[in-house]
């Protein structure tokens, strides 16, 4: 499996790619960030978060783009451009029918580092680790986007369990359902014929 990872922001949104299967080891295929001046207009900020976003989908053909959930922080303009950011990923992702996978940051550090309040250097230590990189990727945002990837790989195999046990359970109940409704029905058409018999 190949996952681009991407960790929002609007002026430094991390990306990352990892490829491989949980319970083997992982290749980071790349890793950077998108930047965007912070004085300069948000649509074309988000343009140019779009421009580098389908870079690196060009360049890597990923099969899922892991993005952190946006979850909620005391600076409220923090929060708007984390959004902005993550809507712009989702969008170039469901753009070419990848589909897009959400996780929040402590299912992230949870992960990769075995506790979900884990630091920024704990993390991209870990990442380092798991990677066999030389060293931590820089800035954090980079590491970020490695971790989400890293997750998601991990999870994944969890996820299209519990999907595929949901889809069972719904597909069942419909079954039971319709079953229920066409012995319904047969016993009030044979109730009808009846009750004709007898007034005839």
């Amino acid at each position: 499996m190949r996952v681009l990872g991407v960790d929002p922001g609007l002026t430094r949104c991390g990306v990352g790619v990892v490829e491989g299967v949980a319970g083997r080891p992982l290749t980071m295929l790349g890793v950077g960030v998108v930047r965007t001046p912070p004085d300069a207009d948000l649509g074309h900020r988000l343009v140019a978060i779009e421009q580098g976003i389908e870079e690196w989908l060009d360049r890597h053909h990923p099969e899922v783009v892991a993005v952190e959930r946006v979850f909620s922080q005391h600076n409220v303009r923090t929060v708007m451009g984390t959004a902005q950011a993550s809507a712009v990923a989702m969008l170039c992702a469901a753009r070419r029918g990848i589909p897009v996978a959400l996780h929040t940051p402590s299912e992230v550090k949870a992960a990769v580092s075995g506790s979900g309040r884990a630091d920024k250097a704990q993390v991209g230590a870990m990442v380092t680790r798991l990677l066999r990189l030389d060293a931590p990727p820089k800035p954090a945002d980079a590491a970020d986007a490695l971790a989400l990837a890293i997750c998601h790989i991990w999870r994944a195999p969890a996820q299209n369990r519990l999907q595929q046990a949901v889809a069972q359970h719904t597909a069942k109940a419909a079954a039971a359902t319709a079953a229920s409704a066409a012995a319904s029905n047969t016993a009030s058409t044979a109730s009808t014929t009846a009750s004709k018999g007898r007034t005839a």
